[in-house]
């Protein structure tokens, strides 16, 4: 099995300074790529500043031999997401791969949550990802090429109490990258999600007592392949939680066509409507067309159907 490299490849991994993101960056430096390591070195919240993470781990690939540089710019802001891109330029002369993985945690109710801690997490993760994507493709695209991985989570995928902030956050990254994939597929540019689980400071006062092994370790393999060129998915989600890898989707069961409703009726026939039997899987790269052909075929053959007297 030949080995998978990413020599003369330029790579960004925003929060790359801990956890996840720094084993990101210690992969693809491993396999040849240079990489920008983006840290700012905030606290979980995002709202102080504790060291300089990301010149650490600069450091630690350039003593394995590698190369790297590093970017304390804020990913929550444009200014900010244009000036990591500008890092890359500027050092490398290139941009191949953008992994989106910084991120920040402010816990709170529906009932207590502020206004001011839902926009401070929407604006590292989800408006995060659009600052550094937004000055990236452009590049990517007229290059002919490039590798978009951003970050949800399984908070994104199916929720979680005390988290609304985040969980809206994740789950708008995934239809911000669908929307890369599609304008992307014409100049080379892929971007797929990664929805990783691993024991990170991000966990801290959670009882992992019970988990598996779940190091970051685990989650960079899948990371790096979405990030290589031989990558032959675009529009996707892969899922790597304590070893095991699989791919998320969202499906659409094939309902039950009426030529007009009334409450009544959808709640008699709600069990027909939700029946996931024979469910369709709408690929990013064809869903919108097939959504609409799909259900204006029902509707045709229902009326042929009412036309023969069927």
């Amino acid at each position: 099995m030949r080995e998978l490299r990413f020599d003369g490849r330029v790579a960004i991994v925003t929060g790359g300074g801990r956890g996840l993101g720094r084993a990101y960056a210690l992969l693809l430096a491993e396999r040849g790529a240079s990489v920008v390591v983006n840290d700012l070195g905030s606290s979980i919240r995002g709202d102080t500043v504790e060291g300089s993470p990301a010149q650490d781990v600069v450091a630690e690939i350039e003593a394995a031999g590698g190369t790297a540089a590093v970017s304390t710019d804020s990913v929550a802001t444009a200014e900010g997401g244009q000036a990591i891109v500008q890092t890359a330029l500027d050092r490398f002369g290139r941009l191949d791969i953008l992994v989106h993985n910084a991120g920040n945690v402010r816990y709170g109710s529906l009932r207590e949550m502020t206004y001011a801690d839902f926009d401070a997490v929407l604006d590292v993760h989800l408006r995060g990802a659009f600052h550094v994507t937004r000055p990236a493709f452009p590049v990517m695209a007229d290059a002919g090429y490039g590798r978009v991985v951003l970050t949800s989570s399984i908070g994104g995928l199916y929720g979680n109490k005390g988290v609304a902030n985040y969980a809206a956050a994740k789950a708008g990254v995934i239809g911000l990258s669908n929307v890369v994939a599609l304008e992307g597929a014409e100049c080379g540019v892929r971007s797929n999600v990664i929805v990783p689980a691993a024991v990170t400071r991000l966990a801290g006062g959670l009882d992992t007592s019970a988990y598996p092994p779940m190091g970051p370790e685990l989650t960079a393999p899948a990371v790096g392949w979405l990030a290589h060129e031989s990558c032959s998915v675009s529009g996707e989600v892969l899922v790597a939680v304590a070893g095991r890898m699989a791919r998320a989707y969202i499906a659409e069961t094939p309902g039950v066509y009426q030529p007009s409703w009334t409450v009544e009726q959808v709640g008699d026939r709600i069990d027909e409507i939700r029946d996931t039997a024979d469910s369709w899987i709408l690929p990013t790269a064809t869903g919108h067309v097939d959504h609409l052909s799909k259900s204006f075929a029902l509707v045709t053959e229902a009326a042929q159907h009412v036309g023969q007297g069927l």
